[in-house]
């Protein structure tokens, strides 16, 4: 069941690398906390609930698997790399940042408006690992440790300091000086690698991605909903009287997609990544032509308006100045 996906999945990959026997994990207390996990996903989101959560996680795992990361990562890195793809959005509100600190919402206050979506869901992450005291047996500074870690690669993943990473990233990759054997580079892959797996669903087969770009304008245009209805400024991205799907995917995968798979792919110039591309050109093409269909019947509908209606030939008009029998 899909709304299942999420423990399931997570659960299955921790067993696949052996965390389970690693970090000496109370398996109950490990299942107790997949499950917090999920419920604490918003099911009634379009998009951020729990089977965005299991997607990215799934992406995450083949990232992990990558020649590069496989042969360098240490056990401690795949247990905060899982468990930060299975926490990143936890507890999404659907709603935006701008949002939430235009309605002056407590977590806005609480967060100082820096990544405030992030910081919620890592200060969320790190309650339920307390409480399900999965990892209270290790020390208390491994511990500490690890969940500051953790917060690190979930904060990665706040969309408005995406070019900062894209340049770092970039200037690594142009110099040539990531080293995977140093703790800091890697931790800095794993930070890439998530970003790319929060946002790699127009790199997925067409079918797939549509779906998925669908779910995610509906949550946007939720909220556009909202702010009209409370006479909040629209969010342009969020107003479906002047956006459509096609727009918004357009731009998000010229603008933000493109540019960060496109260094991925010179860091991991592997099949996947070529796979990936290919998805991605192909996707950007199908909504391409889908955006030049929609406004070509637009325009012919305008036109049909336009254009006054002729009269019927056969119908019968009396010549002026006749008089009906």
């Amino acid at each position: 069941m899909k709304w299942n996906s999420l423990v399931n999945l997570t659960f299955h990959l921790f067993n696949t690398y052996g965390l389970i026997e690693l970090f000496q994990l109370d398996m109950v207390k490990l299942r107790r906390f997949l499950v917090m996990i999920q419920e604490d996903y918003r099911c009634q989101n379009p998009y951020h609930n729990a089977v965005h959560a299991a997607d990215v996680t799934q992406a995450m795992y083949c990232y992990l698997q990558e020649p590069k990361l496989a042969e360098t990562l240490t056990s401690c890195d795949l247990l905060l790399g899982l468990l930060a793809a299975a926490t990143h959005d936890l507890d999404h509100p659907g709603v935006n940042q701008p949002f939430l600190i235009k309605t002056d919402h407590y977590l806005a206050a609480l967060y100082k408006n820096s990544s405030v979506l992030e910081n919620h869901h890592w200060k969320s992450a790190v309650g339920l690992l307390r409480e399900s005291d999965l990892l209270s047996h290790l020390p208390t500074e491994d511990r500490l440790n690890m969940e500051e870690r953790l917060g690190s690669l979930i904060l990665a993943t706040d969309i408005s300091r995406q070019n900062d990473y894209l340049s770092e990233f970039r200037t690594h990759l142009d110099k040539g000086e990531l080293c995977l054997t140093n703790g800091g580079h890697r931790h800095f892959i794993l930070q890439m690698a998530l970003k790319c797996a929060d946002i790699c669903n127009p790199c997925r087969p067409w079918k797939l991605s549509k779906q998925w770009s669908e779910k995610v304008t509906e949550e946007f245009f939720h909220q556009g909903d909202i702010e009209r209805k409370h006479n909040l400024e629209v969010t342009p991205l969020c107003d479906r009287q002047s956006n459509s799907v096609a727009n918004i995917q357009i731009g998000f995968m010229a603008y933000v997609v493109e540019p960060l798979f496109v260094e991925w792919s010179r860091f991991s110039d592997t099949r996947l990544s070529m796979t990936m591309m290919s998805h991605l050109s192909l996707n950007k093409q199908g909504w391409k032509e889908g955006k030049d269909k929609q406004e070509a019947s637009s325009s012919r509908v305008s036109e049909e308006q336009r254009t006054p209606a002729t009269k019927d030939s056969n119908s019968k008009v009396l010549p002026q100045g006749s008089k009906g029998s």
